[in-house]
């Protein structure tokens, strides 16, 4: 299964040239068959012929010519005598047609008394005199016993003994095709000009089918981008006009969905604050400082909570357009605004790299990831590079990193590591869910891992 081709369109396209093949072959296989009877049976019925018409003629010679005739008739291809006595019998093989068919020919041609009916022999496969000079061969001296084409079939020598009304035998030997030429020139380029026309239009046609296919998965890429892409067009057969219709109707509830549950937050929220701020006053108006202080700190936590779930729905459902955005200047910005405020941020010297992006989003994508390195590792390192198929951005820290049971976990929402972030730092656990949406949302991957010499490395991979 290795071995097979990967895509649909290779797939379908090896099993059609497959059944090319083996069509060829088993046509090839009935043509060559076919040829070979057909040889055969010119070659006997043309000898037969002759035979017939020749031994018309030397019966109907005087005696003392017969000698003459039969000198003048014979040639190295086909030999005529005369004896006195029959040659002797041979049993010819019980399953060739040949020597049956020739006989019966034979005495339907030339009536004779019972007893003398003519004696068909026809032997195997045999070399010169016959198959070097038969007419089917080349007669030059460098093509003796050489095959045309190589493949001309062999030859089976065919001995017929007439009797003659004076008590004398005519006594015939030849040659007779065992098969015919199986592949000609012209068979081969036929069947190579037809395999080429049915490859043509099998992958113009396979072409043709598979495309649909390729623009689904391409429209399937764009979704997970931007719920908003323009629909797929339906076109094409009947399941691909059926499959562009789910795909489009599964974007329109999707679109729905997430525009539902954007509404139902900020409505959510809307309706949180009323009583929050109810609380806030009432918070200050207790008497104990230190109480009041408490009750204030989580009325402001639980608003930032707030805030910071309608900014994860609102990135999830962005609508923004992307557009042409310098993707080291703007980290760079990030590091040059967080260093100005007194924070240990660097970034590695990079050359402007061009991306289509929506910049206020990706901007707080990075944001987030430089502010989880500043508060939980110490410091952050920034780093981007780009290979031909790729933008890679990488953000270090110094901190203890993350154990690897919970790398996968921290992308989660209001999920936190207990032991490297608590509470006193401010996170509430949607900093890398937001990153991560907005990576995911320009085809992009955000992962996270231990480095070998302590510290933790966020990693955001890019397609060009």
């Amino acid at each position: 299964m290795t071995l097979l081709p990967k895509s649909l369109f290779g797939r379908t396209l090896l099993v059609l040239l497959a059944g090319l093949v083996v069509s060829h072959a088993v046509g090839s296989w009935l043509y060559t068959a076919d040829r070979e009877q057909a040889v055969r049976a010119i070659g006997g019925f043309a000898a037969a012929q002759r035979i017939a018409n020749l031994t018309r003629l030397v019966q109907d010679a005087p005696p003392e010519w017969r000698e003459r005739i039969v000198a003048a008739l014979s040639d190295q291809t086909f030999r005529v005598s005369l004896s006195a006595q029959p040659p002797a019998e041979r049993a010819n093989n019980r399953d060739d047609p040949a020597p049956r068919a020739i006989r019966q020919f034979l005495v339907a041609q030339l009536p004779a008394p019972a007893g003398h009916e003519p004696r068909v022999i026809v032997s195997g496969e045999i070399g010169p005199p016959f198959a070097e000079f038969h007419p089917m061969m080349n007669h030059g001296p460098m093509m003796r016993g050489i095959r045309p084409f190589g493949s001309i079939g062999g030859f089976r020598e065919l001995q017929v003994a007439i009797p003659l009304r004076e008590g004398q035998w005519l006594n015939f030997a030849t040659a007779l095709p065992a098969t015919g030429p199986s592949f000609s020139s012209q068979f081969l380029l036929s069947m190579a000009a037809m395999a080429a026309i049915i490859l043509i239009v099998s992958i113009w046609v396979v072409r043709r089918v598979t495309a649909p296919l390729s623009s689904l998965a391409a429209a399937a890429e764009r979704l997970g981008r931007d719920v908003t892409t323009p629909p797929l067009p339906e076109t094409g057969t009947l399941e691909m006009r059926q499959a562009s219709r789910a795909f489009n109707d599964m974007q329109v509830r999707l679109r729905d969905m997430v525009e539902t549950r954007t509404r139902l937050l900020a409505a959510i929220s809307h309706d949180l604050r009323t009583p929050l701020t109810l609380l806030r006053l009432r918070s200050e108006a207790v008497a104990d400082r230190e109480e009041r202080d408490k009750m204030l700190s989580t009325i402001a936590e639980m608003d930032a909570m707030i805030e910071a779930t309608l900014t994860f729905a609102r990135d999830e459902a962005m609508t923004e357009p992307l557009r042409p955005t310098d993707i080291a200047a703007l980290l760079q910005s990030i590091v040059d605004d967080m260093s100005d405020a007194g924070l240990p941020v660097t970034m590695q010297p990079a050359q402007p790299l061009i991306y289509q992006c929506r910049a206020p989003a990706f901007k707080r994508a990075l944001t987030n990831l430089i502010d989880n390195a500043v508060k939980y590792g110490k410091a952050a390192d920034a780093a981007i590079n780009s290979t031909a198929t790729t933008i890679e951005i990488t953000i270090d820290d110094q901190g203890p990193g993350i154990p690897e049971s919970e790398l996968g976990r921290v992308f989660e929402p209001f999920y936190r590591v207990e032991q490297s972030r608590s509470r006193d730092t401010g996170g509430i656990g949607l900093g890398l869910a937001i990153a991560q949406s907005i990576v995911r949302s320009h085809g992009g991957e955000l992962t996270l891992s231990n480095r070998p010499g302590g510290g933790l490395r966020a990693g955001v991979r890019l397609p060009r």
